[in-house]
């Protein structure tokens, strides 16, 4: 499918001709950065991101993606907001689930940037997987993840993946924790849950956005210790 004549055609300045090739060549870092830099040129620049994301329909979401559809679905042109919700109304993530859990809500928050409510929504989410006792008492057992379905927990991991430019989920989280050769202390400064020997304190001193630190999100079972969390980031998902 070709980008509509939303805006006429683009006309590729000199200030525009290198961001698109960076877009569509370079290294994921590259691409984000490009991907700023396109949006802050207005109307030409979403245009451009439009139409990239329109060849990139039939392979799998990526972060780079993700921003692009966060950026249209917030400060492109009516028209074009109005095709991408034709196109693509509830974002880029397939919504796959073993129990038929419904993970749109949570979509529709990441897509927004509304890190606060997603991570309470997907504790709930977690809960709803592990059963009525987890639903009531609002949080799980680390006993309880190892029944998590993989499929699943890689929904829920790709949906802060692709739509946090790469900086957050359970299995950044994982990767930065086996870096640090599984040391939680050193995991916790580095992801900024502590301070020194100082908890960081929910909800206040948790960062919402995305100058937060990477793995800063989500905050899983934090606030209950170490072992749900490890149990976590050591479920068979990450290994299958």
């Amino acid at each position: 499918m070709s980008a509509p004549d939303l805006l006429g055609a683009t006309v590729l300045t000199p200030d525009l001709e290198p961001l698109q090739i960076q877009l569509t060549t370079a290294s994921a870092k590259k691409q984000l950065a490009a991907v700023t830099a396109l949006a802050e040129q207005g109307d030409a620049g979403i245009t451009i991101l439009w139409d990239y994301l329109q060849t990139q329909l039939d392979v799998e979401p990526t972060p780079v993606l993700g921003r692009i559809y966060q950026l249209i679905a917030r400060q492109g042109p009516a028209a074009m907001h109005n095709q991408l919700q034709a196109l693509l109304p509830d974002g880029i993530v397939p919504l796959e689930s073993e129990r038929a859990i419904d993970y749109q809500p949570l979509q529709t928050l990441l897509i927004q940037q509304d890190y606060e409510a997603a991570d309470r929504l997907s504790m709930q989410k977690l809960c709803e997987l592990a059963g009525p006792g987890a639903m009531q008492r609002k949080w799980l057992y680390f006993s309880e993840v190892d029944r998590l379905p993989n499929i699943d927990l890689k929904t829920l991991d790709t949906l802060w993946l692709i739509y946090s430019e790469g900086k957050f989920g359970f299995s950044v989280q994982r990767e930065l924790w086996l870096g640090l050769g599984r040391n939680f202390t050193k995991l916790w400064d580095k992801i900024a849950w502590k301070q020194g020997n100082v908890w960081t304190r929910y909800p206040g001193e948790f960062i919402w956005d995305l100058s937060a630190p990477v793995g800063h999100l989500p905050l899983s079972n934090q606030l209950r210790g170490v072992r749900t969390f490890e149990a976590i980031l050591n479920h068979p998902v990450w290994t299958t």
